[in-house]
């Protein structure tokens, strides 16, 4: 045995009792990449499919045509106020 002032070398490979090949970085790291990628297709797909004549002012008009709201209601739709005399 060493005294306990006797420092005692080992190798990273016998104290861990094996290699470290780092192959959880590469895992993750293109595990990342597909989903990122998946998500963009998702996003991009819907964005491609979804209608040219939705939000702001035009769901506003529709739901006025269609009587849900009343222009009143809606800032957008408002007629001007008539000038002051």
């Amino acid at each position: 045995m060493s005294p306990d002032n006797e420092r005692i070398k080992v190798q990273k490979e016998d104290a861990r009792a094996g290699t470290t090949p780092g192959v959880v970085r590469y895992v993750l790291l293109i595990s990342l990449i597909l989903v990122v990628a998946a998500l963009s297709m998702v996003w991009i797909v819907r964005a491609v499919q979804a209608p040219k004549d939705t939000g702001r002012i035009s769901d506003t008009r529709q739901a006025v045509e269609q009587g849900y709201a009343a222009p009143q209601d809606q800032p957008g739709m408002q007629s001007p106020a008539p000038p002051a005399q």
